[in-house]
């Protein structure tokens, strides 16, 4: 990707793939090799951004993947295709993540269809950036925490009952939850908030063998870049990282394959910062 994103913005959250320019690059960057054979994935914000990366890269990698995505239906059925030109098979699961029935149907209808469930990928977020933190209302704050960590609650409450051994819950926090962000006040407390879920969650996991990771990518170029920032900011976006840059989709996913298969065995509690460059919690 380009130092320089041309400027552009959508106004409604959390946006569309198809509109952006440049597409963000989700595509795999290497051959499989089986490490999720048999295993299913169920994955929050799997039709777009990020999401969308993991989810074909698991796909890739022999995992069945249901997708649970807002209403971009658009972006879920692109996904689906991708998913399906890997040789996968696919769910996608239209509702709130933040919906505590809908999370329990959506694992209903993941063991449903594909008979189990062995990871489950909390990723769904958004944020809404300003510049008066005395301006944000009572509404937008219980939104934010609804989609961004009660919605990681409730998924995986309704997961566990599903998981056994080996299986692993990946969490979506942010570099921000590491340096903090004076725009971006409530969506970084919710990503702090997904540190310690991790971090707690991960022990209470421990004795079943069910590993609980988390990353923490930094500036990434996807739907909720132009639809959270003006033009002029989109332009610029990832510009003042070490690397000059804003990251892939798909510089992000591999490590949350590296968390969800037998590679990081080892690995719980813990935390992985694809971001630029930038040092966090060092």
């Amino acid at each position: 990707m380009p130092s320089s994103i041309p400027a552009q913005h959508q106004s409604h959250q959390p946006g569309d793939e198809g509109e952006m320019i440049p597409s963000p690059d989700y595509c795999p960057r290497y051959p499989g090799s089986g490490r999720l054979k048999d295993k299913t994935a169920l994955i929050t914000g799997g039709d777009s951004g990020i999401g969308r990366a993991i989810s074909i890269l698991f796909a890739r990698e022999g995992a069945k993947v249901a997708i649970i995505y807002l209403e971009e239906d658009t972006d879920a059925e692109e996904t689906l295709e991708g998913i399906e030109q890997e040789g996968g098979e696919c769910l996608l699961l239209r509702g709130d993540a933040g919906d505590p029935d809908f999370c329990n149907e959506a694992v209903a209808k993941t063991v449903n269809a594909f008979g189990r469930l062995d990871i489950v990928v909390n990723n769904a977020a958004e944020q809404h950036p300003t510049d008066e933190f005395e301006s944000i209302t009572p509404e937008q704050i219980r939104r934010t925490f609804q989609t961004n960590i009660f919605s990681y609650f409730y998924l995986t409450q309704s997961a566990l009952a599903h998981l056994k051994t080996g299986s692993a819950i990946i969490n979506t926090t942010s570099v921000t939850a590491y340096r903090g962000s004076k725009h971006l006040i409530g969506y970084s407390a919710t990503k702090g908030a997904i540190v310690a879920f991790t971090r707690s969650l991960a022990q209470y996991c421990a004795p079943k063998q069910i590993r609980v990771n988390a990353v923490a990518p930094g500036p990434i170029w996807t739907p909720l870049i132009p639809t959270s920032f003006d033009a002029e900011k989109v332009e610029d976006f990832g510009a003042d990282q070490p690397l000059g840059r804003a990251g892939e989709p798909n510089e992000v996913a591999s490590c949350y394959l590296f968390l969800a298969c037998e590679d990081s065995s080892y690995m719980t509690g813990q935390v992985l910062h694809p971001n630029g460059g930038e040092i966090v919690g060092g």
